[in-house]
């Protein structure tokens, strides 16, 4: 219920807000540790602001930087140098600790002529996007390159210039002839769908590191109120607060052993008359807008009100169970058993008083007045497929919203296929099952994408979000990333990514790839469905040859060169030949232009033909991360 705010209890609120501005104000003016007021101000450098540590410049103080990033600022732009290379600063993120650098050209017609690779041995690369690219210059002419990997450096330059990816296709001998190589690291998203190179834009958009200079304890250190530093005698950082250096973390309060407080200044007593004017002059204003706050939250409840309302008498005795928060903590227990966390929220386990079990998914956090939700429940609840997940009801109760599913006794496929090596892991399923299971996953998605009156595009279809009841039978579930449109819509938009990393198709996190549509759903199955295979994680250090690091490349060579299979319980010819159908579909599904892929429909005629007519598919054009990406997942 509103509560009801009193005026007076404001102006009360008020004084006790001046009274402290006397006494605490020439604290913060004359208490300050100069170490801290040094290293607490944030600072600009070219056109990045609000850096701080651990970076610092000329004409501030070293203690509050670490020695390896001090930056150069010019007028437009900041540089740092890493063991004798300058990079220009295109971005700071000092929450993720992500730094994006670019190359500064060096040599003429704005080609490198210096190697430009990984910088420092105390940063590693953020995106597994990243990659080495080799520049060759003064080549002879190589009829095989000249259509794809030539690049221009100068119009009046009549040499042969050429560029190789590294871990993409195989080195052309004939650029060992060429007089000078550099290397270059770059994103390959700048690419685009093609393999023509922009040289130009390489260079200018850069690539993403990570810098974790004493991370954990600098985030103590400025969580309680202080400023991170470092101290180059012991080369650790330091943290700098308002009563003097620690070791950790800042006290909260000052205490009576710390420095007096001069005599209160009349200027302060002047601000201070000036201020509680103010206040008491915008006093009445305040009061109309909890009066207008007041109007707008009552407007809000009886809106979303409405839309339940709507909703239940539209679908009538068709509309799931409508449950109040109190109904929800009787079926959980309380939240007692929690099975899993979906993308936003909980999930646990709970009984209805049929004695159904079922699956309570809790959202964390109510975002708006509730019509996305209703939507979600309305558009969930029109599917009925055997490979979707049932939902048997929903809560909408003030800022409580919760869905209620049936429960899959065997839980999710991920553990079914990764856990092969845990004591824990349940036993393995045969080829036969898991084909089985692969189908019914592509019959719930084309269902999904055609037959609902409208299309539902799932954005997150990864084995944890496919559930399987006691016979196994696969289940879509975890509509929470989904987004709806009409079945005339073919491409749609989206504001930033969604789904998992491995799983999400090039044009979702970047548009030079093409639309966003369905297509993007048919990517992930394709990467789903190659770990269902390899009954593996798609990139996997811990193998024991670097070439099977990552599966679709390593299959698709095998498959290229009619090789066997060399997958670990093919035990008959019949699950041979369930699992290259298994495989072509899935190369032919993450195809990287979403052109090239199938839709759903054709994916399950593909699944049900014979292994022997399908094609084999082209390379996709994303077929290896690099090697550094690799390493990086060791640390």
């Amino acid at each position: 219920m509103y509560s009801y705010y009193s005026p007076y209890a404001f102006l009360s609120f008020l004084l006790i807000i001046i009274i402290n501005l006397f006494v605490d104000l020439p604290k913060s003016f004359c208490a300050d540790d100069p170490n801290y007021r040094a290293c607490n101000q944030p600072f600009k450098c070219g056109d990045i602001e609000n850096i701080t540590y651990p970076f610092w410049k000329s004409g501030r103080a070293e203690f509050c930087g670490h020695q390896d990033f001090e930056l150069e600022c010019k007028d437009d732009s900041a540089e740092i140098e890493f063991q004798s290379q300058t990079y220009r600063v295109v971005s700071i993120d000092h929450d993720d600790k992500k730094l994006r650098l670019a190359t500064t050209i060096s040599g003429n017609n704005n080609c490198p002529t210096d190697n430009i690779s990984f910088p420092s041995n105390s940063l590693r690369y953020l995106d597994p996007l990243n990659q080495n690219i080799t520049l060759f210059y003064q080549c002879p002419f190589i009829p095989e390159l000249a259509a794809t990997n030539k690049f221009v450096c100068s119009v009046n330059n009549p040499n042969e210039n050429y560029f190789w990816r590294d871990s993409v296709g195989e080195f052309h001998p004939e650029l060992s002839r060429c007089n000078l190589n550099v290397t270059v690291t770059f994103h390959q998203t700048l690419f685009g769908v093609g393999s023509q190179l922009n040289l130009g834009n390489i260079l200018n958009e850069g690539f993403d590191v990570l810098y974790a200079v004493g991370a954990s304890l600098c985030k103590e250190c400025e969580d309680s109120g202080g400023a991170c530093g470092y101290d180059r005698d012991t080369a650790q950082p330091k943290c700098f607060c308002f009563d003097g250096p620690s070791d950790g973390r800042c006290l909260t309060n000052r205490t009576a052993s710390q420095p007096t407080v001069q005599p209160v200044n009349r200027l302060f007593f002047g601000i201070g008359g000036v201020l509680a004017s103010i206040l008491v002059f915008c006093c009445q204003r305040f009061l109309k807008a909890i009066k207008a706050n007041s109007i707008l939250f009552w407007k809000r409840k009886k809106k979303a009100h409405g839309m339940v309302e709507d909703f239940l008498k539209n679908y009538g005795s068709l509309a799931p169970k409508r449950y109040s928060y109190s109904d929800i903590k009787n079926i959980t227990c309380s939240f007692k058993d929690k099975i899993g966390q979906g993308g936003y929220g909980g999930v646990y386990k709970g009984k209805l008083l049929d004695g159904r079990l079922v699956a309570v998914k809790l959202l964390d956090k109510a975002k708006d007045d509730g019509e996305e939700f209703i939507n979600e429940v309305a558009s969930i609840s029109r599917t009925s497929h055997v490979n979707v997940v049932s939902l048997l009801g929903f809560c909408f109760d003030g800022s409580k919203r919760a869905l209620v599913y049936e429960f899959m006794v065997n839980g999710s496929l991920e553990k079914f296929i990764y856990g092969h090596n845990t004591l824990e892991a349940p036993s393995q399923l045969g080829y036969e099952k898991l084909y089985e299971i692969a189908i019914g996953v592509a019959r719930g998605l084309e269902y999904l994408h055609r037959g609902c009156n409208t299309r539902i595009l799932h954005f997150d279809i990864k084995p944890h979000n496919i559930l399987l009841d006691k016979d196994f039978t696969p289940k879509i579930s975890d509509f929470g990333l989904a987004k709806l449109c009409s079945r005339e819509e073919s491409i749609i938009s989206i504001l930033g990514a969604r789904g998992t990393v491995g799983y999400i198709a090039p044009e979702v996190f970047s548009r030079n790839f093409g639309a966003v549509s369905h297509k993007s759903d048919v990517y992930s199955y394709g990467m789903m469905v190659l770990e269902i295979v390899g009954k593996r994680k798609n990139v996997d250090v811990t193998v024991d040859h670097t070439s099977r690091i990552y599966f679709p490349q390593w299959i698709y060579k095998r498959l290229e060169l009619n090789q066997d299979l060399g997958l670990p319980g093919i035990i008959s010819n019949v699950e041979e030949d369930i699992t290259r159908k298994l495989i072509l579909v899935a190369l032919w599904c993450i195809q990287t232009n979403p052109v090239d892929r199938p839709g759903m429909s054709r994916v399950v005629e593909m699944l049900e033909a014979r292994q022997e007519i399908l094609p084999i598919p082209p390379k996709p054009y994303l077929c290896s991360p690099p090697r550094s990406a690799v390493h990086s997942s060791n640390t």
